[in-house]
């Protein structure tokens, strides 16, 4: 991978003409700051498989909802430019914005059905932002990979979607969800959590394993799956809100009466006023 000295842009002309002269292949991992070990394992595949690593780091306005934590969003650009340059990324493009969303931007990517359900269903218009903004970094910074978490499993299907549909020329690469000791998914947003909380937090994990380990066992019916989770997770009191237990194929989302290819179970739960999402891939 090319170890030149990192460069920070904010504009995408000069990002998009430094990125054309950078050594190919090219992976990008695009984020919204507040770095952890979920983000950097993310550079390091990426790092792995391309000579050159660019990441992007923008709080993306345009996904977050009205009520959502937009302004409270955890912010930390000199830690994260310091995590990039140490594993060796390239190019960080950080622009403001002004700069993705310039005055009179009115062009939008509708994800359809796919960004309507779980996730889509709680956040009206979430994943029309993602799939707008995923664009943009992409036609800015041209790389021939893209790299994402599983952790975002709906995001990851959407993008995927994105690329095909679109004919972006982008391979999408996901990679498996990074966790914590006790088998919480890594997440910015788990900086929220008070020390009670956190400690709660993993029954989320513990929930999907549940399903996991019956489907492991021959289980194939998808309702005694999703009760099997949601079991777990009504047992903890401190859970104020499950909005949702999930298991949908893996590429369209659509719920399974009967598992029979490639699934995911999914959930979502509030944990005082923290909204906390994860996935397990039954293949």
């Amino acid at each position: 991978m090319t170890t030149a000295k990192m460069i920070v842009l904010t504009t995408n002309n000069d990002t998009t003409s430094f990125a054309h002269r950078c050594t190919r292949p090219l992976g990008l991992v695009p984020t919204m700051g507040a770095l952890h070990d979920g983000h950097l394992a993310l550079v390091r595949q990426a790092a792995a498989e391309n000579k050159t690593v660019a990441a992007s780091i923008f709080v993306n306005p345009t996904q977050f909802g009205p009520q959502e934590d937009l302004a409270t969003y955890p912010r930390d650009m000199e830690r994260d430019l310091a995590l990039l340059e140490a594993e060796g990324v390239g190019l960080v493009y950080a622009p403001s914005p002004e700069e993705v969303y310039p005055p009179g931007f009115d062009t939008w990517i509708d994800p359809g059905a796919l960004g309507e359900r779980l996730e889509g269903a709680a956040r009206p218009g979430h994943f029309r932002g993602v799939a707008t903004v995923v664009a943009k970094l992409l036609n800015v910074i041209g790389p021939d990979r893209a790299y994402f978490g599983q952790k975002d499993g709906q995001q990851l299907a959407v993008i995927r979607r994105l690329g095909r549909d679109l004919n972006l020329g982008v391979e999408i690469v996901g990679v498996p969800t990074v966790r914590d000791h006790d088998g919480l998914a890594l997440s910015s947003r788990n900086a929220y959590l008070s020390s009670e909380q956190r400690m709660v937090a993993p029954v989320i994990y513990r929930a999907l394993l549940a399903a996991k380990e019956l489907w492991d066992s021959g289980q194939c019916d998808a309702g005694k799956l999703r009760d099997a989770a949601r079991s777990v997770m009504e047992a903890e009191p401190l859970l104020e809100e499950i909005a949702y237990v999930s298991v949908a194929d893996a590429s369209t989302l659509k719920e399974l009466d009967w598992v029979e290819g490639p699934a995911m179970v999914s959930t979502a739960a509030r944990l005082g006023k923290t909204r906390l999402i994860d996935n397990l891939l039954l293949e």
